[in-house]
């Protein structure tokens, strides 16, 4: 490996880590109101939520969006970058979730904006923020920030899946749901979801977008209604 390649792996370790601002952390997807409500008891069943999260709501959603926010960015086309911003907001019917994508999201460009100073892309979607012309949603900020870093589409989408599961299995850790070898066992298996996840929407148009897991959705929603929690969603 030669120094830029080197480089870009650092990149992507950077924007991998948990350890990187972006307030994912306090955040478990309705996962605490299924826990509090005893409604998930073991390893199994959180790793099935995960499943479900990801192949009809994530996958065909937020991997789209990510996926043609790339595409975009190679045509030079800003518009449809903003525009993507726009459709993908108004598909997250759940104020809580949508707020806590927002604010990561912000907070995702921000922080990459500290150190990365000479991308048109991120400069102007930076500028498109602060004037309100785009929401900032977290997968749109996360492509626009990896592209900034020069990480391929492909690899952004295994380290936003991955994210995913590692914020979802975190979430379940803190909840006292399980312990930490079971949460590795449960990143373990569910690498073939993310890999056929990437396979089937790295190229999917934006009008073929879509989501449906309507549990999820009373979940959340639940979780926004809860008088004392540990997560914003």
């Amino acid at each position: 490996m030669d120094i830029e390649e080197i480089e870009k792996e650092l990149g992507e370790l950077q924007l991998s880590d948990s350890f990187f601002p972006t307030g994912i952390f306090a955040a478990s997807n309705g996962l605490e109101f299924l826990f509090t409500e005893k409604k998930i008891r073991n390893a199994s069943d959180l790793a099935e939520i995960i499943r479900v999260n990801i192949t009809q709501q994530i996958g065909p959603s937020d991997c789209v969006a990510l996926s043609n926010t790339f595409d975009e960015i190679d045509k030079g086309n800003f518009d449809e970058v903003i525009r993507t911003d726009q459709v993908l907001f108004s598909t997250k019917s759940i104020k809580e979730n949508r707020d806590a994508s927002v604010r990561s999201g912000v907070q995702l460009v921000k922080c990459v904006c500290e150190f990365i100073k000479n991308d048109e892309i991120l400069s102007q979607y930076q500028e498109s923020l602060i004037k309100n012309k785009v929401h900032g949603v977290f997968p749109i900020a996360f492509a626009i920030c990896c592209n900034a870093l020069q990480i391929k589409k492909e690899k952004s989408m295994i380290m936003f899946l991955y994210g995913f599961i590692v914020m979802m299995t975190g979430a379940a850790l803190r909840l006292g749901l399980i312990q930490h070898l079971e949460g590795q066992k449960i990143i373990h298996e569910l690498k073939p979801v993310i890999s056929q996840t990437v396979k089937e929407y790295s190229n999917k148009s934006l009008s073929e977008m879509w989501q449906f897991a309507p549990q999820i959705d009373i979940v959340q929603m639940s979780h926004e209604k809860m008088d004392s929690k540990m997560f914003i969603t």
